[in-house]
């Protein structure tokens, strides 16, 4: 298992930006995708953003379309999530994630995961 830990996360009005950070140490063979969850208070997680290892394929949900964007660091151990025009509706903690699927976007495909780090954003 790998061991991720988050950064960036943090209070911000709304249509402001936040860059995350995620930095990935131990093994990792069969880390194929990273990616982004989310959890907001009384809600189940839900899948954000992910990228293959190779950089060629991105996916993200319906609702961030457009205004996140996932990118990997030079060497894969590093990856990142930049959140423009943030909304009131994108609190929540949001966790860095590795899995061994090739194209995973379903939160049960991912297997090594951060502490998260909250992102509050105010209206």
């Amino acid at each position: 298992q790998v061991q991720l830990v988050e950064s960036g996360g943090g209070l911000v009005q709304a249509g402001g930006s936040l860059r995350l950070s995620c930095e990935a140490s131990g093994h990792t063979d069969g880390r194929n995708t990273m990616g982004w969850i989310r959890q907001a208070p009384g809600k189940e997680r839900e899948f954000v953003a992910g990228i293959r290892w190779s950089g060629s394929w991105t996916d993200y949900a319906k609702s961030v379309e457009g205004r996140f964007t996932i990118s990997l660091g030079i060497d894969r151990n590093t990856w990142f999530l930049q959140m423009n025009n943030l909304k009131s509706d994108d609190s929540a903690i949001y966790y860095c994630a590795a899995s061994k699927e090739h194209f995973a976007t379903n939160v049960q495909e991912f297997d090594s995961w951060g502490r998260g780090t909250q992102v509050t954003v105010s209206s």
